[in-house]
């Protein structure tokens, strides 16, 4: 009991924080050092068919994933009690990371096979990049099989152990690891391998997905003032 306790420890309590300070510090470097292998290395000069199609359905539903986990995980209990029970979150949480996982999965399965049936781009591939596409397809099968389990606790219970995990990480709860004692292995796996993600990302294309999420600075910046020879010939000349 006491080495399980260790091991628990050490996967949930200890891992996560060093795969969290890799991402960061890892990704600056590589920013810093860099720079031009900060992309996503696309292959689309070399065979666009499948690729718009696998894509959309792929990024559409992975980001309805991603803002569904933290929405989720991370909001404060005052921001959702009010309006859904525990028991309402996770059936809403089951059916809408349901069918984008399925979206993103399906669309993933078309890039996968798109990469790995072209010679051609399987010849321009890294290892790394089938070895990232591959584990972020087995991430979300994790995940697929985390709603039908998910039916077998409609208390709410586990999804609030699980909400509580999470809140425990982001707050550096030295406890939270404790509370994945018991949880079924599936979702273990699927937590395990999401931290995964995030140690290996600044080594891989996955880098990308930074400049995704300060693409959306664009929405908030002020407009840029573009004059031309002919507007400044038309400003009036100051004394």
């Amino acid at each position: 009991m006491l080495a399980n306790s260790y091991v628990n420890t050490l996967l949930f309590g200890v891992y996560p924080y060093i795969c969290l300070v890799v991402l960061l510090i890892g990704s600056l470097i590589r920013f810093d050092r860099e720079p031009y292998t900060w992309k996503s290395d696309s292959s689309q000069m070399l065979r666009k068919r499948e690729l718009r199609l696998g894509s959309n359905l792929f990024h559409y539903g992975v980001i309805v994933v991603i803002l569904g986990h933290f929405a989720g995980f991370l909001a404060p209990h005052w921001a959702v009690d009010w309006a859904l029970s525990p028991v309402a979150h996770q059936l809403l949480a089951m059916v809408v990371g349901g069918i984008a996982g399925l979206t993103a999965i399906v669309g993933l399965t078309i890039l996968i096979h798109r990469r790995l049936s072209d010679p051609r781009i399987r010849l321009n591939s890294r290892k790394w990049d089938i070895a990232i596409t591959l584990m972020l397809w087995l991430q979300l099968l994790l995940g697929l099989l985390t709603v039908p389990l998910s039916a077998f606790h409609m208390d709410g219970e586990l999804f609030e152990t699980l909400t509580g995990y999470v809140k425990g990480i982001v707050t550096l709860d030295g406890g939270a690891a404790a509370l994945m004692v018991g949880v079924p292995l599936t979702y273990k796996l699927h937590i395990l391998l999401g931290f995964t993600l995030f140690l290996v990302s600044p080594f891989t294309r996955m880098i990308h997905i930074w400049s995704g999420a300060g693409a959306l600075s664009y929405l908030f910046r002020p407009y840029q003032i573009v004059r031309t020879p002919k507007t400044r010939a038309e400003e009036p000349t100051r004394p």
